[in-house]
């Protein structure tokens, strides 16, 4: 081990771009993983999903394109438009101490900015599904089809 911390400096002035991108690498994983820790929401994978619908029997909203959840959605799932997306609504405030779980179409739209609204409304369980749709149809897990909104919308 000490043959090693001794080759160490010589290592790095050899190597300085090699060593600056492994720095920066460290520093961004550090910085996901301290975001991640300190978000009061979960993201969810599509296997994690599976256990909390077992389990916990969560209200899941979906927040992709209608034609998009007409073709494919999570069994169970709810859809809203994100324009008339509003956690302050009656039928949202009943959940309010429910595992709500926020779904898009691939992870990467504006389930994470609904779950964030849900969270400064007063949700507690708030939770997203990475991938979004497209991930759980890829984990193989059964998808519904057809159209199904959140009542009263």
């Amino acid at each position: 081990m000490t043959e090693f911390l001794h080759k160490l400096p010589e290592f790095i002035g050899n190597h300085l771009a090699l060593v600056a991108l492994f720095v920066v690498l460290l520093v961004a994983l550090l910085a996901l993983q301290l975001k991640a820790l300190f978000s009061a929401t979960l993201e969810l994978t599509p296997g994690g999903l599976t256990d909390l619908i077992n389990h916990d029997n969560p209200l899941l909203i979906d927040l992709s394109a209608i034609v998009d959840f007409e073709k494919m959605h999570v069994p169970g799932a709810r859809h809203v438009a994100m324009s008339q997306f509003d956690p302050e609504s009656k039928d949202l405030v009943k959940a309010r101490e429910l595992p709500v779980v926020v779904i898009d179409r691939d992870g990467r739209g504006n389930a994470a900015k609904a779950a964030q609204r849900l969270v400064k409304a007063g949700f507690t369980k708030v939770h997203t599904l990475a991938g979004g749709t497209l991930a759980w149809r890829a984990a193989q897990l059964p998808v519904a089809k057809g159209s199904k909104s959140v009542p009263g919308k």
